[in-house]
Protein backbone atom coordinates (compact mmCIF):
# COMPACT_ATOMS: atom_id res chain seq x y z
CA UNK A 1 0.00 0.00 0.00
CA UNK A 2 0.93 3.62 -0.43
CA UNK A 3 0.58 5.40 2.94
CA UNK A 4 0.95 9.09 3.72
CA UNK A 5 1.33 10.39 7.28
CA UNK A 6 1.11 13.91 8.69
CA UNK A 7 2.80 13.60 12.07
CA UNK A 8 5.44 15.29 14.20
CA UNK A 9 8.92 14.09 13.28
CA UNK A 10 10.09 15.11 16.76
CA UNK A 11 8.00 12.33 18.37
CA UNK A 12 9.38 8.84 18.97
CA UNK A 13 5.82 7.52 18.84
CA UNK A 14 5.32 8.87 15.31
CA UNK A 15 8.74 7.63 14.22
CA UNK A 16 8.16 4.12 15.55
CA UNK A 17 4.67 3.91 14.03
CA UNK A 18 5.78 5.06 10.59
CA UNK A 19 8.97 2.97 10.58
CA UNK A 20 6.94 -0.15 11.34
CA UNK A 21 4.92 0.19 8.13
CA UNK A 22 7.94 1.18 6.06
CA UNK A 23 9.82 -1.87 7.34
CA UNK A 24 6.89 -4.06 6.28
CA UNK A 25 7.41 -2.91 2.71
CA UNK A 26 4.71 -0.28 2.31
CA UNK A 27 5.52 2.83 0.29
CA UNK A 28 5.50 5.54 2.94
CA UNK A 29 5.53 9.34 2.79
CA UNK A 30 5.93 11.38 5.98
CA UNK A 31 4.82 15.01 6.07
CA UNK A 32 5.80 16.98 9.16
CA UNK A 33 5.88 20.52 10.55
CA UNK A 34 8.74 19.69 12.92
CA UNK A 35 12.38 18.71 12.25
CA UNK A 36 13.26 15.03 12.17
CA UNK A 37 15.01 14.06 15.43
CA UNK A 38 15.35 10.34 14.81
CA UNK A 39 16.98 9.86 11.41
CA UNK A 40 15.87 8.58 8.04
CA UNK A 41 13.69 5.55 7.45
CA UNK A 42 14.23 3.28 4.46
CA UNK A 43 11.46 3.25 1.87
CA UNK A 44 10.20 6.57 3.27
CA UNK A 45 10.06 10.09 1.85
CA UNK A 46 10.16 12.72 4.61
CA UNK A 47 9.07 16.27 3.74
CA UNK A 48 9.32 19.02 6.35
CA UNK A 49 7.03 22.04 6.07
CA UNK A 50 7.56 25.38 7.74
CA UNK A 51 6.60 25.51 11.42
CA UNK A 52 5.28 28.98 12.24
CA UNK A 53 5.47 30.40 15.77
CA UNK A 54 1.75 31.27 15.69
CA UNK A 55 -0.43 28.15 15.71
CA UNK A 56 -3.15 29.74 13.62
CA UNK A 57 -0.56 30.53 10.95
CA UNK A 58 0.58 26.91 10.98
CA UNK A 59 -2.87 25.76 9.98
CA UNK A 60 -3.68 28.57 7.55
CA UNK A 61 -0.35 28.66 5.70
CA UNK A 62 0.35 24.94 5.53
CA UNK A 63 -2.98 23.67 4.20
CA UNK A 64 -2.23 24.44 0.55
CA UNK A 65 1.32 23.00 0.41
CA UNK A 66 0.33 19.91 2.41
CA UNK A 67 -2.71 19.35 0.22
CA UNK A 68 -0.52 19.67 -2.89
CA UNK A 69 1.92 17.13 -1.45
CA UNK A 70 -0.86 14.66 -0.66
CA UNK A 71 -2.32 14.99 -4.15
CA UNK A 72 1.13 14.43 -5.67
CA UNK A 73 1.70 11.33 -3.53
CA UNK A 74 -1.83 10.01 -4.17
CA UNK A 75 -1.76 7.59 -1.22
CA UNK A 76 -4.18 4.76 -0.63
CA UNK A 77 -4.68 6.12 2.90
CA UNK A 78 -3.83 9.47 4.49
CA UNK A 79 -3.26 9.42 8.27
CA UNK A 80 -2.81 12.44 10.58
CA UNK A 81 -1.53 12.05 14.12
CA UNK A 82 -2.98 14.41 16.74
CA UNK A 83 -6.29 16.23 16.44
CA UNK A 84 -4.67 19.66 16.81
CA UNK A 85 -2.82 21.44 13.98
CA UNK A 86 -2.09 18.23 12.07
CA UNK A 87 -5.72 17.17 12.33
CA UNK A 88 -6.95 20.56 11.18
CA UNK A 89 -4.62 20.55 8.16
CA UNK A 90 -5.57 16.95 7.39
CA UNK A 91 -9.28 17.70 7.53
CA UNK A 92 -8.93 20.83 5.35
CA UNK A 93 -6.94 18.88 2.76
CA UNK A 94 -10.18 17.17 1.80
CA UNK A 95 -8.39 13.90 1.10
CA UNK A 96 -10.07 10.54 1.77
CA UNK A 97 -9.74 7.96 3.17
CA UNK A 98 -8.60 10.06 6.12
CA UNK A 99 -7.51 8.45 9.40
CA UNK A 100 -7.02 10.56 12.51
CA UNK A 101 -5.23 9.44 15.67
CA UNK A 102 -6.16 11.29 18.86
CA UNK A 103 -3.28 11.38 21.33
CA UNK A 104 -5.16 12.24 24.51
CA UNK A 105 -4.59 15.85 25.51
CA UNK A 106 -6.06 17.04 22.19
CA UNK A 107 -9.38 15.47 23.21
CA UNK A 108 -9.24 15.51 27.00
CA UNK A 109 -7.87 19.05 27.39
CA UNK A 110 -7.89 21.15 24.20
CA UNK A 111 -11.34 20.01 23.02
CA UNK A 112 -12.80 21.03 26.39
CA UNK A 113 -11.95 24.69 25.74
CA UNK A 114 -14.82 26.67 24.26
CA UNK A 115 -12.61 28.32 21.64
CA UNK A 116 -11.28 25.02 20.25
CA UNK A 117 -14.19 22.61 20.76
CA UNK A 118 -16.06 23.45 17.51
CA UNK A 119 -12.85 23.22 15.47
CA UNK A 120 -11.88 19.82 16.84
CA UNK A 121 -15.44 18.53 16.43
CA UNK A 122 -15.28 19.54 12.76
CA UNK A 123 -11.97 17.71 12.34
CA UNK A 124 -13.38 14.58 13.97
CA UNK A 125 -16.43 14.70 11.72
CA UNK A 126 -14.30 14.70 8.56
CA UNK A 127 -12.19 11.67 9.55
CA UNK A 128 -13.23 8.29 8.16
CA UNK A 129 -11.65 6.41 11.08
CA UNK A 130 -10.42 7.73 14.41
CA UNK A 131 -8.00 5.78 16.58
CA UNK A 132 -7.03 6.40 20.19
CA UNK A 133 -5.16 4.46 22.87
CA UNK A 134 -7.47 4.69 25.88
CA UNK A 135 -11.06 3.94 26.79
CA UNK A 136 -11.38 7.33 28.47
CA UNK A 137 -10.43 9.05 25.22
CA UNK A 138 -12.94 6.92 23.31
CA UNK A 139 -15.69 7.92 25.75
CA UNK A 140 -14.89 11.60 25.30
CA UNK A 141 -14.82 11.22 21.52
CA UNK A 142 -18.35 9.81 21.76
CA UNK A 143 -19.31 12.77 23.95
CA UNK A 144 -18.04 15.01 21.15
CA UNK A 145 -20.47 13.36 18.77
CA UNK A 146 -18.29 10.72 17.12
CA UNK A 147 -20.17 7.48 16.34
CA UNK A 148 -18.66 4.62 18.35
CA UNK A 149 -18.27 2.42 15.25
CA UNK A 150 -15.93 5.04 13.79
CA UNK A 151 -13.51 4.73 16.74
CA UNK A 152 -10.87 2.04 17.12
CA UNK A 153 -8.56 1.60 20.09
CA UNK A 154 -5.02 1.00 18.85
CA UNK A 155 -2.41 1.13 21.59
CA UNK A 156 0.94 2.71 20.80
CA UNK A 157 2.21 -0.23 22.80
CA UNK A 158 5.71 -1.45 23.51
CA UNK A 159 8.46 -3.04 21.47
CA UNK A 160 8.66 -6.14 23.66
CA UNK A 161 11.80 -7.29 21.86
CA UNK A 162 13.59 -4.10 22.87
CA UNK A 163 12.17 -3.55 26.36
CA UNK A 164 12.90 -6.83 28.11
CA UNK A 165 13.84 -7.91 31.64
CA UNK A 166 17.50 -8.70 32.15
CA UNK A 167 20.57 -8.19 34.32
CA UNK A 168 21.43 -4.71 35.53
CA UNK A 169 23.82 -2.71 33.38
CA UNK A 170 27.14 -2.71 35.24
CA UNK A 171 28.32 0.56 33.69
CA UNK A 172 25.17 2.39 34.83
CA UNK A 173 25.36 0.85 38.30
CA UNK A 174 28.94 2.04 38.67
CA UNK A 175 28.38 5.46 37.13
CA UNK A 176 25.38 6.26 39.35
CA UNK A 177 26.64 4.55 42.48
CA UNK A 178 23.77 2.07 42.71
CA UNK A 179 25.77 -0.77 44.25
CA UNK A 180 24.02 -2.50 47.18
CA UNK A 181 20.86 -0.43 46.82
CA UNK A 182 17.35 -0.65 45.45
CA UNK A 183 16.82 2.14 42.93
CA UNK A 184 13.75 4.10 41.87
CA UNK A 185 13.52 5.78 38.45
CA UNK A 186 11.37 8.55 36.99
CA UNK A 187 11.67 9.25 33.26
CA UNK A 188 8.92 11.84 32.70
CA UNK A 189 9.77 15.36 31.56
CA UNK A 190 10.57 17.92 34.24
CA UNK A 191 7.46 19.97 33.53
CA UNK A 192 4.59 20.90 35.89
CA UNK A 193 2.15 18.41 34.32
CA UNK A 194 4.40 15.52 35.41
CA UNK A 195 4.71 16.81 38.99
CA UNK A 196 8.16 15.34 39.69
CA UNK A 197 8.12 17.65 42.70
CA UNK A 198 5.92 15.09 44.48
CA UNK A 199 8.61 12.43 44.02
CA UNK A 200 11.31 14.75 45.39
CA UNK A 201 9.15 15.44 48.44
CA UNK A 202 8.77 11.69 49.00
CA UNK A 203 12.52 10.98 49.02
CA UNK A 204 13.24 12.09 52.64
CA UNK A 205 10.42 9.85 53.91
CA UNK A 206 11.80 6.89 51.99
CA UNK A 207 15.39 7.27 53.17
CA UNK A 208 14.24 7.47 56.79
CA UNK A 209 13.14 3.86 56.37
CA UNK A 210 15.68 2.74 53.76
CA UNK A 211 18.87 4.83 54.06
CA UNK A 212 20.57 3.23 51.04
CA UNK A 213 17.71 3.87 48.58
CA UNK A 214 18.71 5.68 45.39
CA UNK A 215 16.57 7.74 43.01
CA UNK A 216 17.22 8.33 39.32
CA UNK A 217 15.45 11.38 37.92
CA UNK A 218 15.74 11.45 34.14
CA UNK A 219 14.24 13.93 31.71
CA UNK A 220 14.65 17.62 31.10
CA UNK A 221 12.34 20.59 31.33
CA UNK A 222 11.56 23.96 32.82
CA UNK A 223 11.53 22.70 36.42
CA UNK A 224 14.97 21.10 36.39
CA UNK A 225 16.69 23.79 38.45
CA UNK A 226 13.78 24.10 40.89
CA UNK A 227 13.77 20.34 41.56
CA UNK A 228 17.52 20.28 42.24
CA UNK A 229 17.18 23.20 44.63
CA UNK A 230 14.30 21.45 46.38
CA UNK A 231 16.39 18.30 46.80
CA UNK A 232 19.19 20.35 48.36
CA UNK A 233 16.75 22.14 50.69
CA UNK A 234 15.26 18.80 51.78
CA UNK A 235 18.79 17.49 52.38
CA UNK A 236 18.30 14.47 50.16
CA UNK A 237 20.24 15.52 47.06
CA UNK A 238 22.95 12.91 47.66
CA UNK A 239 20.30 10.18 47.21
CA UNK A 240 19.12 11.55 43.84
CA UNK A 241 20.84 11.29 40.48
CA UNK A 242 19.58 13.93 38.02
CA UNK A 243 20.78 12.46 34.73
CA UNK A 244 18.95 14.52 32.11
CA UNK A 245 17.31 13.16 28.99
CA UNK A 246 17.93 9.49 28.20
CA UNK A 247 18.27 8.74 24.45
CA UNK A 248 15.62 6.26 23.32
CA UNK A 249 18.22 3.64 22.39
CA UNK A 250 19.66 3.76 25.92
CA UNK A 251 16.34 3.69 27.76
CA UNK A 252 16.03 -0.14 27.97
CA UNK A 253 19.41 -0.31 29.76
CA UNK A 254 18.25 2.13 32.43
CA UNK A 255 14.87 0.45 32.91
CA UNK A 256 16.52 -2.95 33.34
CA UNK A 257 18.93 -1.47 35.87
CA UNK A 258 16.43 0.28 38.16
CA UNK A 259 14.01 -1.67 40.35
CA UNK A 260 10.94 0.53 40.81
CA UNK A 261 9.30 2.84 38.27
CA UNK A 262 7.53 5.98 39.46
CA UNK A 263 5.30 8.39 37.56
CA UNK A 264 3.73 11.31 39.40
CA UNK A 265 1.96 12.73 36.35
CA UNK A 266 -1.19 14.78 36.89
CA UNK A 267 -2.66 13.68 33.55
CA UNK A 268 -2.22 10.65 31.30
CA UNK A 269 -4.05 8.62 28.69
CA UNK A 270 -2.20 5.34 28.16
CA UNK A 271 1.34 6.07 29.31
CA UNK A 272 3.86 4.46 26.97
CA UNK A 273 6.67 5.00 29.48
CA UNK A 274 4.69 3.00 32.06
CA UNK A 275 4.20 0.18 29.55
CA UNK A 276 7.91 0.20 28.66
CA UNK A 277 8.84 0.00 32.33
CA UNK A 278 6.48 -2.93 32.90
CA UNK A 279 7.77 -4.71 29.80
CA UNK A 280 11.30 -4.31 31.21
CA UNK A 281 10.26 -6.12 34.39
CA UNK A 282 9.86 -3.08 36.59
CA UNK A 283 7.36 -2.62 39.39
CA UNK A 284 5.38 0.63 39.04
CA UNK A 285 4.07 3.14 41.53
CA UNK A 286 2.01 5.69 39.61
CA UNK A 287 -0.57 8.37 40.23
CA UNK A 288 -4.27 7.73 39.69
CA UNK A 289 -4.39 9.55 36.37
CA UNK A 290 -5.70 8.56 32.97
CA UNK A 291 -5.65 4.84 32.26
CA UNK A 292 -3.05 3.98 34.93
CA UNK A 293 -5.48 2.14 37.18
CA UNK A 294 -6.85 0.13 34.26
CA UNK A 295 -3.35 -0.73 33.00
CA UNK A 296 -2.38 -1.94 36.47
CA UNK A 297 -5.46 -4.12 36.64
CA UNK A 298 -7.08 -2.15 39.44
CA UNK A 299 -3.81 -1.97 41.35
CA UNK A 300 -3.00 -5.67 41.23
CA UNK A 301 0.01 -5.16 38.94
CA UNK A 302 1.50 -2.27 40.88
CA UNK A 303 0.49 0.60 43.14
CA UNK A 304 -1.76 3.52 42.23
CA UNK A 305 -1.58 6.54 44.55
CA UNK A 306 -3.59 9.78 44.70
CA UNK A 307 -2.34 12.83 42.82
CA UNK A 308 0.24 14.93 44.72
CA UNK A 309 0.18 12.56 47.72
CA UNK A 310 3.91 12.28 48.45
CA UNK A 311 3.36 10.51 51.77
CA UNK A 312 1.39 7.68 50.15
CA UNK A 313 3.95 7.53 47.36
CA UNK A 314 6.75 7.16 49.92
CA UNK A 315 4.90 4.39 51.77
CA UNK A 316 4.42 2.34 48.60
CA UNK A 317 8.05 2.76 47.56
CA UNK A 318 9.24 1.68 51.01
CA UNK A 319 6.97 -1.37 50.90
CA UNK A 320 8.39 -2.48 47.56
CA UNK A 321 11.99 -1.89 48.62
CA UNK A 322 11.49 -4.00 51.74
CA UNK A 323 9.56 -6.78 49.99
CA UNK A 324 11.75 -8.28 47.30
CA UNK A 325 9.42 -11.26 46.84
CA UNK A 326 6.55 -8.96 45.90
CA UNK A 327 8.78 -7.20 43.39
CA UNK A 328 9.76 -10.52 41.82
CA UNK A 329 6.16 -11.67 41.47
CA UNK A 330 5.00 -8.37 40.02
CA UNK A 331 7.85 -8.25 37.51
CA UNK A 332 6.79 -11.56 35.98
CA UNK A 333 3.10 -10.66 35.97
CA UNK A 334 3.74 -7.30 34.35
CA UNK A 335 5.85 -8.74 31.56
CA UNK A 336 3.12 -11.26 30.75
CA UNK A 337 0.47 -8.53 30.72
CA UNK A 338 2.43 -6.37 28.28
CA UNK A 339 3.08 -9.31 25.95
CA UNK A 340 -0.61 -10.18 25.94
CA UNK A 341 -2.23 -6.75 25.62
CA UNK A 342 0.25 -4.02 24.71
CA UNK A 343 2.67 -5.53 22.18
CA UNK A 344 3.01 -2.77 19.59
CA UNK A 345 3.52 -5.20 16.70
CA UNK A 346 0.16 -6.82 17.40
CA UNK A 347 -1.47 -3.39 17.68
CA UNK A 348 -0.02 -2.06 14.43
CA UNK A 349 -1.02 -5.25 12.63
CA UNK A 350 -4.58 -4.33 13.61
CA UNK A 351 -3.96 -0.88 12.14
CA UNK A 352 -2.66 -2.43 8.94
CA UNK A 353 -5.93 -4.34 8.57
CA UNK A 354 -7.84 -1.06 8.87
CA UNK A 355 -5.62 0.55 6.21
CA UNK A 356 -6.27 -2.37 3.85
CA UNK A 357 -10.02 -2.15 4.35
CA UNK A 358 -10.00 1.60 3.72
CA UNK A 359 -7.83 1.23 0.64
CA UNK A 360 -10.21 -1.37 -0.79
CA UNK A 361 -13.34 0.60 0.19
CA UNK A 362 -14.45 -2.32 2.35
CA UNK A 363 -14.10 -0.69 5.79
CA UNK A 364 -17.20 -1.22 7.89
CA UNK A 365 -18.81 -3.51 5.30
Amino acid sequence: MKLCFLAGADSIHSYRWIKYFADKGHQVSWLTLTPNRFGSISNTEIKIFRNFAVKEANAALNVAPVKAAINRIAPDVFHAHYAGINGIIGALSGFHPFVLTAWGSDILITAQLAAFRPVIKAVLERADVITCDAEMVKKELINLGVPSQKIKIIYFGVDTEKFTPGPKDGAIVEELGLEDSVSVISIRSLEPIYDVETLIRAVPEVIKEVPNAKFIVAGRGSQGRKLKEMAAWLECAHHIRFIGWIPQNDLPRYLRTADIYVSTSLSDSTSVSLLEAMSSGMVPVVTDAGENREILNGGRNGFVVPLRDWRQLARKIVFLIKNSQSRTELKQANRELIEEKYNFRKELDKMEDIYRQLASNSYGK
